[in-house]
């Protein structure tokens, strides 16, 4: 279940309107709630879900996240149907 805070950031990552403000510990933590696991090499954070071809690999940028990386964050819940009301 997504809290509050989750189910905001997962709104403004599908929205597409504040790609370059999405903080990074938020959009990884969002991510660990829809169920994907997490490891990590250096600054790099490698996440998996058993559903989901592709893995996301993320670096933050300061204490945000890549803006080209929150798109492509956004074509894998696109895609998978991951984080609307019903997850």
């Amino acid at each position: 279940m997504l809290g509050r805070r989750q189910k905001r950031v997962l709104e403004n990552v599908l929205s597409g309107r504040s790609d370059a403000n999405i903080a990074f510990e938020d959009l990884i933590s969002s991510l660990q709630q829809l169920g994907f696991s997490e490891r990590m090499k250096g600054d790099h954070h490698i996440l998996w879900k058993s559903d989901v071809v592709e893995i996301i690999n993320l670096q933050p940028k300061g204490s945000k996240a890549k803006p080209y990386q929150v798109r492509q964050v956004r074509r894998i819940l696109l895609k998978y149907r991951l984080g609307s009301d019903d997850e």
